[in-house]
């Protein structure tokens, strides 16, 4: 089985994709680790690192082509806000793609919580890394990150708490019409 779960900083993706990961019994896989492990190895914040990143085509790129490979595997909920159009662009259907939305002031207050900011720095980071990763992917991938058309199941995570959220998309793993005999 493979699920890919995107979404924007702040929309719960980490949170939902760890949790269904253990339910289900499948490797857990983040695109945003891999980014953040590759930032600090630079000495470089997250924002530092987006901006080199736009410079430097070869990062985004090599963290793209550990996914893939990862999910050939199989057997895998693989985080990260291109998984699925990577997956697709080399010719790997998921089992399930769900995009996460949430809007920007819920993300910037979720996330000034969880890195003790303002909210206006939480707000302000958020802007500059989603400009950043947009231009990024539309100049590296030709991809458009508002296009949601890809996938099976957009969630707007301000609606329902984290139970709430895990529950809908285990109520659509478990019900995946070619997985009935598999789990």
């Amino acid at each position: 089985m493979i699920i890919t779960i995107g979404g924007l900083p702040g929309t719960g993706t980490t949170t939902i994709a760890k949790k269904i990961a253990k339910k289900f019994n499948l490797r857990y896989v983040c695109a945003g680790i891999i980014f953040r492990e590759m930032a600090k190895e630079m000495n470089m914040s997250v924002e530092e690192f987006s901006k080199y990143a736009e410079k430097h085509k070869e990062i985004d790129k090599e963290i793209d082509k550990r996914q893939v490979e990862l999910a050939k595997q199989g057997n895998i909920v693989l985080e990260g806000r291109l998984a699925a159009w990577m997956l697709l662009k080399n010719n790997i259907k998921p089992d399930l793609s769900i995009w996460f939305k949430t809007p920007i002031e819920i993300r910037a207050e979720r996330i000034s919580k969880r890195e003790n900011l303002s909210f206006e720095e939480a707000l302000q980071k958020i802007k500059l890394r989603e400009d950043s990763e947009k231009k990024r992917y539309k100049d590296i991938y030709n991809i458009n990150l508002d296009d949601l058309s890809i996938y099976d199941l957009v969630i707007d995570t301000s609606k329902w708490n984290i139970m709430g959220v895990f529950n809908i998309v285990g109520t659509a793993i478990l019900n995946l019409p070619h997985l009935e005999d598999e789990l």
